[in-house]
């Protein structure tokens, strides 16, 4: 090997070693903080799975955070770029003066199932407000979704929440047993735990499904602040592409999103996991484009504010910013 070639060679080489070292400093590291690691943000785990967010030099790592509303503050304090919630998240901040945006949308119905006890169900023809009057009824606790609603639709039956049903505000996952003991009449629930119900015979299908009764709801988008939009609208561009590809990815394979999805949670019983992504599927809870629809957050927004968790409504535009989907969409 002669002397000016080897030079070369080693020349190269360190072109090479130095080029790769200058993209891997280049490389983002984004954290998505979530309230609950859940198959509700399976679009968001196919996109890391699948590579949309390496694909643009981004490094997207999920943080768990089970505390309330850390999820949101984690954000708000710069200890994550984005988190995964409802828009009414950035509605509060708004009202205490800080600035947040939804800019892609994964959970676009409300995830929510009310089912009766069986022999409880009500009468073919029987009003909604004649048949929950005098009933137990088990929800989530206050400031969470199922709660919610819950509160929504008595509002919207005018039925008052605390003369003319009982109330009975728990965890999510004690609903189940609240019905079983006959503590309640009424449950407020979701997968897997519906399924499981059905399977112990404590209940039939829901008697309202919510995805179906509320239609578009912004249930879970993936929020940041607004100066991450203002300073580096780059980066939000192609987090917010890497989202949406993973949308599409989660409806048109659906058999892979499934294998994406045990590996996600290896521990969760594979028929619960099945009726989950079934449901979810079939009530076609994922958004398919990723926009978050003005008439999303009249819903969302209604809800919380007929809750008494929004104190006073507050405008689309004010915590919405949908121009990166729409960009996305037209190229």
């Amino acid at each position: 090997m002669t002397k000016a070639f080897k030079s070369l060679l080693l020349s190269t080489i360190f072109a090479v070693s130095v080029g790769g070292l200058a993209q891997a400093q280049e490389k983002k590291t984004l954290i998505v903080a979530e309230p609950v690691h859940g198959t509700g943000y399976l679009p968001l785990y196919v996109a890391i799975a699948k590579g949309y967010f390496a694909d643009a030099g981004i490094d997207v790592k999920i943080m768990t955070v089970e505390s309330g509303s850390g999820h949101t503050n984690a954000v708000l304090s710069g200890q994550a770029f984005a988190f995964i919630g409802g828009p009414e998240h950035n509605a509060f901040a708004k009202l205490k003066g800080a600035e947040l945006r939804g800019v892609v949308n994964v959970v676009d119905r409300g995830n929510i199932y009310f089912t009766a006890a069986k022999g409880k169900e009500p009468a073919p023809g029987e009003s909604m407000a004649s048949y929950l009057k005098g009933k137990g009824i088990a929800t989530g606790m206050f400031g969470g979704t199922p709660n919610s609603i819950t509160r929504y639709l008595l509002k919207k039956y005018d039925l008052d929440d605390k003369k003319d049903v009982t109330l009975q505000e728990m965890p999510n996952s004690a609903v189940l047993a609240a019905v079983k003991t006959g503590a309640a009449q009424i449950g407020v629930t979701t997968e897997p735990f519906l399924t499981q119900g059905i399977k112990q015979n404590l209940w039939s299908e829901p008697f309202i499904n919510i995805p179906k009764e509320l239609g578009p709801y912004a249930y879970s988008t993936l929020n940041i602040r607004l100066d991450s939009i203002q300073k580096d609208p780059e980066t939000v561009r192609h987090f917010v592409q890497g989202v949406m590809k993973g949308l599409e990815f989660t409806y048109a394979e659906q058999e892979e999103a499934v294998k994406i999805a045990k590996k996600e949670f290896p521990t969760m019983a594979a028929d619960d996991l099945k009726a989950t992504l079934d449901r979810s599927f079939a009530d076609e809870i994922w958004s398919k484009d990723g926009l978050i629809s003005e008439k999303s957050w009249e819903t969302g927004g209604a809800v919380v504010l007929a809750a008494g968790v929004l104190k006073q409504p507050v405008a689309y535009g004010d915590i919405i910013d949908m121009q990166f989907v729409k960009s996305a969409k037209t190229n």
